[in-house]
Order: structure tokens, then C-alpha cells, then sequence
């Protein structure tokens, strides 16, 4: 299902000029521990799936994982730097034609997201493939996404040109998640912790909702104005919460796969 990019590979040291190169290594160690975590979860697919994040201090060049890899082989090292054309200027491999149409027209599109996360993750993707609104807003964990999603409708097959990813982007608007229909989720962050963060919650939260619509009992819906408030509530402290959700798995990780971080 997978399909590799074929634009023409370039290691282009001039381009890199400038860059932090402490901050590129932190966020390869970050990026790659979110990979490894969602292995573990089960909110990968193959070598299919992918998440992406600028290159810190540019908005033209992002990191991305390499075609034929898993979520659990992945490490900083191989990651990919691209830029919006689709040269590789670090890193061996290249980026999965599906990644790169879809992450590099959200980034240029949307610069606010500096990480992207993009998975056919079990739950929300089940919910993105029936009718109506996928969150019901009758759990707690879902209202941190209140009025904060938006439902692409038109699936198209495989996003394999930039219109994908233009229509993409121009369905998310001002929303941080997107189901996409009959397809998956892409969730837009403007850290890495805050997407890893927001990919996690939003899999509980589906997940919790499959279950609670399969006993066929009528869900209960939390009042519009008591969601909106809930949601000011979690998103107050969504930052702070994010970046300590993102070094706990560092920590578990460096403990047992302490190869993620070479």
C-alpha cells in the first residue's frame, strides 16, 4: 500500500547553513521517540503511516520518516530532512510518496503546524467511516477536541499529488484534527509534544466511544455550553501537560529501547 517519492535525492549541506543543529538532534530524538511509542500502542499500519515536524527555527524544511520503515525501527538518525520539493538534504532513503504530498503542502500551507501526524490508527480511523460527526462529545477525553475538528469528506484514493494535500489543508482551516473520510487521522500540533499528545488523547477517546456505542444503548452528550467550557479548562493546561506526557515516554523508552535515540 505503501509508494515511494522519486524526486531526485540531494545532500545539500548549503541548505542546512544556519540550522541549530542541537535543536535538529533534540527534535530527531523527540519525533522518534513518538514513532516508537505509537508501535507500542498499536496506532501504526505497516510501513505506511507517517508524522513529520519543521525543521526547528525554518518553515521550509521538515523531518519526516524514511519509506520501508516501521513506527518500531525508527530512529533519529534516519530521519529524514525534505524540503517542499522533495529533495532528501539529510538522511539515506526516501519519504513515502503519500508523506510527502500530504506533509510538505500542509506545512507550506499551514505553518502554524509545526508537527503533523498522520495514522490509520484502529479507533479514530473507525469513526472517520461513519456517517455524521466521528466524536459524539459525550466523554470527558473527547471534549479536549471540542471545536477543534473538521471532516474531510472527499476521499480520493492514495494522496499521491499536491491537491491532496492542498484540500487537506484548506479543510483543516483554523482545526488541529481532521478525519479524513474512509481513511485516517491527521492531527497538527504546534510542537511535537503537543501532537503526540493530542494523537494519543484522540485514539482514547475514540476508542472509549466505540466502546460505549457497541453496548446500542443511546450515547449521552455533555450540553454544548458545559463541552465548551470543559474544553477551555483541558486546553489550559494542554501545554504543560503535552511536554511532560512527551518526556514520560522518553524516559520509558530510554529505559527499553534506548536505541530509538541514536
Amino acid at each position: 500500500m505503501a509508494h515511494e517519492f522519486h524526486a531526485a535525492a540531494v545532500f545539500d549541506r548549503p541548505a542546512l547553513a544556519g540550522i541549530d543543529h542541537a535543536a535538529l538532534k533534540q527534535a530527531r530524538i523527540d519525533l522518534a521517540a513518538c514513532f516508537r511509542m505509537a508501535a507500542r500502542l498499536g496506532m501504526h499500519e505497516g510501513i505506511c503511516n507517517h508524522f513529520s515536524c519543521l525543521v526547528p527555527g525554518r518553515d521550509d524544511l521538515f523531518l519526516v520518516n524514511p519509506h520501508g520503515l516501521m513506527f518500531r525501527e525508527i530512529t533519529a538518525s534516519n530521519l529524514l530532512v525534505c524540503d517542499f520539493d522533495g529533495a532528501v538534504l539529510e538522511g539515506e532513503g526516501r519519504p513515502e510518496a503519500t508523506a510527502f504530498f500530504i506533509h510538505a503542502r500542509l506545512h507550506l500551507r499551514l505553518p502554524r503546524a509545526r508537527a503533523a501526524f498522520h495514522t490509520h490508527m484502529p479507533n479514530a480511523t473507525a469513526l472517520s467511516m461513519v456517517e455524521g460527526e466521528p466524536l459524539a462529545w459525550a466523554g470527558q477525553t473527547a471534549l479536549k477536541f471540542y471545536g477543534r475538528t473538521a471532516v474531510d469528506e472527499h476521499y480520493n484514493g492514495l494522496a499521491l499529488d499536491t491537491a491532496e494535500g492542498d484540500r487537506i489543508a484548506a479543510t483543516l482551516g483554523d482545526a488541529d484534527i481532521v478525519f479524513l473520510r474512509n481513511h485516517g487521522v491527521m492531527v497538527l500540533g504546534p510542537s511535537i509534544a503537543d501532537a503526540w499528545d493530542d494523537l494519543y488523547y484522540l485514539e482514547r477517546a475514540a476508542d472509549v466511544q466505540i466502546r460505549a456505542m457497541s453496548t446500542g444503548r443511546p450515547l449521552i452528550a455533555v450540553p454544548p455550553d458545559i463541552a465548551a467550557l470543559t474544553a477551555r479548562q483541558i486546553r489550559a493546561g494542554d501545554p504543560e501537560s503535552a511536554r511532560l506526557h512527551l518526556e514520560s515516554i522518553k524516559r520509558i523508552l530510554k529505559n527499553e529501547e534506548r536505541e530509538f535515540a541514536r
